[in-house]
């Protein structure tokens, strides 16, 4: 099993050299950044919150916890949206990238948990 990370997409578009499988899992694009910038990035939109918990979340700090749990929900409901992201995490790293500007509020740090949990069943 692959170690996996997360980061912000800004700070990989800087220096994209990573070992392993890298994907972009929010459901839009980020802003100012080019699909040239993220050339071999496999973008995993499907694996990102629905639009409506997505608008509803609105990265408020407030509601993480709550998101966490409805997050956790999707997921579970569809765990065919991630299993690239398992399959990849099987064989080798991942990183997962996210556009969100806090790095202790934002849906990346769920989907790792949730990833790194069917690992190890």
């Amino acid at each position: 099993m692959g170690e996996i990370t997360i980061e912000r997409v800004y700070d990989y578009r800087r220096d994209p050299q990573r070992s392993g499988s890298v994907f972009l899992v929010d459901r839009l694009w980020p802003r100012g950044v080019s699909k040239e910038d993220l050339d071999g990035v496999t973008w995993a939109q499907d694996a990102a919150p629905s639009p409506n918990l997505r608008i509803w979340f609105g990265h408020m700090a407030d509601r993480f916890e709550e998101f966490t749990g409805r997050y956790r929900s999707e997921l579970e409901g569809h765990p065919e949206r991630a299993e690239p992201l398992l399959e990849a995490a099987r064989s080798g790293p991942v990183t997962l990238l996210y556009a969100a500007k806090d790095p202790e509020v934002n849906h990346a740090l769920v989907l790792k948990a949730w990833l790194e949990e069917q690992l190890a069943e």
